[in-house]
């Protein structure tokens, strides 16, 4: 690998932007292959961000030799299988949230991110926005212990659109996607695993074939508990919100923006060197390459997220 990390990224919709946008921050790497569906939008993308190699298929940018590392930001379905390929091409990867909708597909990815000795990484970004990381750290240096969280997870999407308000080619999904986020944050936050988890569902949607209303409740061994609630039904503030509530404070995470339990504001703009999550995730799956270590999120430590979501959706199908 030469000084210049060279990366093909898979996916030119909503996230793959955000992706882009917050490589540009990122010293000595550079973007030089774009993949994504349909290739005259793709090509307007790849001519914004000068991006020289374009394609529609994600195997003529694995057989390039001067690429080292690839982004998935791609439909869910599609994660497990395409960091399988990207994982036996010799490339590292970061796949978006969800790493998988089907455990065993997950497990596959881990075992085999082991075997290969590249970087294997999935985009659990609320582990590296300022906010989040501003709790984090009062809890590693002791200074709180979670005892319980109350997330919201709200949108108003009654019809299959992105983050654009695009029509979208495949079907997003409160459990193996938006839950994730929390499910994984939470034992992280707890430092403690889950070992209780329960889920209640609404209406299945006639046309999409997805709950559009959820409810799940999770224990850590520690004790600690977490009560998640989710919609896509709700016509409100859209967006994740976070209530920690611990031994020694309360804090409220409303994307970047940290406050306490008397809702005064705190300063996280000195956290780390970015304010943008996509941007400090990418900058930790670069780092992670460079040193040659396992990176904060690698599939590995975001396996037992996917294994709780397993068994909620057993749950779910068994009423």
């Amino acid at each position: 690998m030469s000084s210049k990390i060279k990366v093909a990224l898979a996916g030119a919709g909503a996230f793959g932007i955000k992706h882009l946008d917050g490589i540009r921050n990122i010293a000595d790497v550079e973007v030089v292959s774009l993949i994504s569906r349909d290739l005259d939008k793709t090509q307007e993308v790849a001519s914004k961000y000068g991006i020289g190699h374009v394609t529609t298929e994600l195997a003529d940018s694995l057989a390039r030799p001067e690429v080292d590392a690839v982004i998935l930001c791609t439909p869910t379905q599609m994660h497990a299988s395409q960091t399988l390929a990207c994982l036996k091409a010799g490339k590292h990867v970061q796949v978006e949230i969800p790493l998988c909708d089907v455990l065993q597909d997950g497990e596959e990815v881990v075992e085999l991110a082991a075997r290969s000795g590249k970087v294997a990484m999935c985009g659990h970004t609320r582990r590296f926005n300022p906010s989040h990381q501003w709790v984090h750290r009062k809890i590693a240096a002791g200074e709180l212990n979670v005892q319980q969280m109350d997330v919201q997870t709200y949108f108003f999407r009654r019809s299959n659109m992105n983050a654009l308000g695009q029509p979208r080619s495949w079907t997003d999904h409160l459990l193996w996607h938006h839950a994730a986020h929390t499910v994984d944050l939470f034992a992280w936050q707890a430092q403690s695993p889950i070992v209780q988890a329960h889920a209640l569902q609404g209406p299945i949607h006639p046309q999409l074939g997805i709950a559009m209303d959820m409810s799940i409740q999770l224990k850590a061994a520690n004790g600690a508990i977490c009560t998640l609630s989710l919609s896509f039904n709700n016509d409100g503030p859209l967006g994740t919100f976070f209530r920690y509530i611990g031994d020694s404070g309360t804090y409220i995470a409303r994307y970047d923006d940290l406050f306490n339990g008397k809702e005064e504001k705190i300063d996280v703009n000195q956290v780390d060197v970015s304010m943008n999550g996509i941007e400090l995730q990418d900058r930790e799956f670069f780092a992670a390459i460079r040193e040659g270590r396992e990176p904060n999120a690698s599939v590995a430590q975001v396996l037992p997220c996917y294994q709780v979501l397993h068994q909620l959706e057993q749950q779910l199908k068994n009423g």
